[in-house]
């Protein structure tokens, strides 16, 4: 029992590492996308900083300045000028079109010009990634020289929808690296004399796996130390077959050589040692391997 708990601990040890490989792998990429935000965020304030200049000349104006953009919501900017102006609504739709279509994740987007004193809507439209769902009124009527602010709001499928796509994206190959990774560092099921920590009763003998001994009625019966492992195998499943070449696997893997006759020669001295219990035999399953029958 104590050394299946061992196994367990070790498990959920491994299992704590491969969350939090997958965690870091999440944060970095998130990290990265991150930065990309930023640049994408960057450029788009330089578009929008362009089209106040274009509005600016389109008013005859080369000299006054655009204002710093201003980030009013998590998708929304706004574009503000140091003197007033005046626009005609089919240069203000072209320029946004024109320029905004250097920008890939601004497909959807709506624009309103707003009276400064008020925050009135002096003029508004709605550009779509599918041109028949464009909202444009009022085109060819120029607007009176007044102080004007241009809101700008995006719809929210680009930079955050990015970022979820990429991330989801990832899962798949996240799980495949944990599991790459579970399968090389999950804890070996070779039994070492450190592990030699239980007792077992098979049928009416007692075998102390950390001491290497059977003992029945007071009488102590010595074990090998590889007889030991075999047989502490074989308790951990009494009754279940256990396969010839997990056997060898585990008992021998670790010294770089299996011999296959090996194993029947150790099967074999652990029954003569057995046979103090009629109720204990180690039998052979065809094909298959052996099994610790113990009777009731």
């Amino acid at each position: 029992m104590g050394l299946s708990q061992n196994l367990l601990s070790g498990k959920h040890k491994y299992l704590f590492g491969l969350i939090l490989l997958s965690f870091i792998s999440v944060i970095c990429a998130a990290f990265s996308l991150n930065g990309s935000d930023d640049f994408d965020i960057a450029r788009r304030e330089v578009l929008l900083r362009r089209i106040g200049h274009e509005v600016l000349l389109q008013s005859g104006d080369s000299i006054s300045r655009v204002l710093p953009i201003k980030k009013i919501a998590e998708n929304e900017y706004q574009i503000r000028f140091e003197h007033e102006l005046t626009f005609r609504p089919d240069s203000l739709v072209n320029t946004t079109q024109r320029l905004l279509a250097k920008d890939p994740l601004a497909s959807d987007y709506v624009v309103n010009v707003l009276n400064c004193g008020n925050a009135s809507v002096a003029y508004g439209y709605a550009i779509s990634k599918n041109k028949k769902d464009d909202i444009v009124t009022c085109r060819g009527r120029k607007q009176p020289k007044a102080c004007y602010m241009i809101n700008i709001k995006f719809k929210p499928t680009g930079i955050n929808t990015a970022k979820n796509g990429y991330l989801l994206g990832s899962l798949p190959f996240l799980a495949f690296v944990g599991f790459i990774f579970l399968r090389s560092v999950k804890p070996r099921k070779a039994l070492s004399k450190d592990q030699h920590t239980n007792t077992f009763n098979l049928g009416s003998v007692l075998f102390d796996a950390k001491n290497r001994k059977l003992i029945i009625n007071e009488k102590t019966i010595d074990l090998t130390g590889t007889e030991t492992r075999v047989l502490l195998i074989f308790a951990l499943s009494p009754n279940e077959t256990i396969a010839r070449s997990r056997l060898q696997k585990e008992i021998w893997e670790d010294e770089g050589i299996i011999v296959g006759r090996s194993l029947d020669m150790f099967i074999s001295k652990l029954r003569k040692k057995l046979e103090v219990d009629p109720n204990i035999n180690i039998v052979v399953i065809r094909s298959k391997g052996y099994k610790l029958e113990i009777g009731v």
